[in-house]
Order: structure tokens, then sequence, then C-alpha cells
């Protein structure tokens, strides 16, 4: 063998045999490899159609009126406040010319508090269960020959409690005016009575005697 090449084989032997042994002592892994898991994708947002006929959505229960029609007046106060009292939907007219724009807001027992120990059915002389229909007043105009004979004379009216009572004379419109702006409630501040009069409606039909 060439001398010269002797030191190259001898390099060369020396290199295998540090591979081999490098290779002996690494372990090989032969675990099978973890899964990683990625996060669910987040689930598209609902985009309105804007096509879609729109949905169609029950409408609030409308509040049954306690009474509708035209009353004479049964009482000193009622005369003076109105005359002959006509009560509509949305409004409340008298002879005299006064005029009460309103809207229904609730309907109220006798029982219920219009203010801090003031009850309906006490003011008003009806039993604690009587329905009573409680309105806003959203504009007035007062008696044209007596402008202070309004329901609150100088002062507006915030709100008008009306009941109707079935007796043998005839039906019996009950009737309170109330000044303030908040809803007559126990809690309520700065609502107090105006005026309590009454009226008469038609006579309820004599029942047949055998």
């Amino acid at each position: 063998m060439n001398r010269r090449l002797f030191p190259a084989v001898c390099l060369l032997a020396s290199a295998v045999l540090a591979l081999t042994a490098c290779g002996q002592a690494a372990p090989v892994n032969t675990a099978a490899p973890q899964e990683t898991t990625a996060a669910a994708p987040a689930p598209p947002k609902a985009v309105p159609d804007p096509d879609a006929e729109p949905v169609s959505r029950a409408s609030p229960p409308m509040l049954t009126p306690v009474a509708l029609g035209t009353f004479d007046p049964g009482n000193p106060v009622a005369q003076a406040t109105t005359g002959k009292l006509t009560i509509d939907d949305l409004e409340m007219k008298g002879e005299n010319g006064s005029l009460y724009k309103t809207e229904r807001v609730a309907i109220v027992r006798g029982g219920d508090q219009y203010s801090a120990g003031q009850t309906y059915g006490a003011t008003m002389q009806v039993e604690a269960s009587q329905a009573i229909e409680l309105r806003r007043v959203i504009e007035q105009t007062p008696p044209k020959e007596t402008p202070a004979n309004s329901f609150c004379g100088t002062h507006p009216t915030g709100f008008i409690a009306l009941a109707k009572v079935s007796e043998s004379s005839g039906d019996v419109i009950k009737l309170i005016a109330l000044q303030g702006s908040d809803l007559p409630a126990a809690s309520a501040q700065g609502v107090g009575l105006c005026a309590s009069m009454f009226y008469m409606g038609k006579a309820l039909p004599e029942k047949a005697t055998s």
C-alpha cells in the first residue's frame, strides 16, 4: 500500500467508527407523534336577509273602556265642571265647551292607591275590587264661559279615573280628577285630588214580574 494514502485511510476509518458509536448512543424515538388539536372555527355570524319578509308581532292588548256614551251630571260639581258629559275613546267633552283629550294608561282597582294612603275606592265610594279606568290627560280646553271651572281649576288636569256602577236607577259613572304628572300610585310624587263627581246613565229596564 502506498504510504501517502495510509493516513487518509486511517482518518476515514476513524470517522466511520465515530458515526457508528454516535448512532448507538442516541436512542431512536419510536413513539407516535402527538396530535395537535386545533381550535374549532367560530360559527359564522347570522346576516339578516334584506329580501326576507318582516316578522309580524302581536300588538299589546287594548285596555277595555269602562264607560262610553253621554251622561247627565249627578251632582253640583259635575254640573259646574262639564254639564252633560260625553265620553269617547280618546276624549271627554262637556256640554259647557270643556274638552279633555286623553289616553288610557291602566285599569286599576278600587283598593289601589293613587297617592300615599289614598285609595280610589275610598274617594270614589266603590268596592275595593271595582274596575277603574285611568286616563292621562294629553290636552285640555276649559269651559267657554267659566274657564276656572275646569276639573283642576286653573291648574292642568293630570289624570282622570272612571268607574261604572250599575244601580237599580241606572248606570252611575263616578269620576275623579287628579293633578300631577307622575303616574298615580302609592309612591307617586305631586299627585293630588282635584274634584270628585258622578254622572247618571240610562235607567236599567225593569224586570218582568210573573
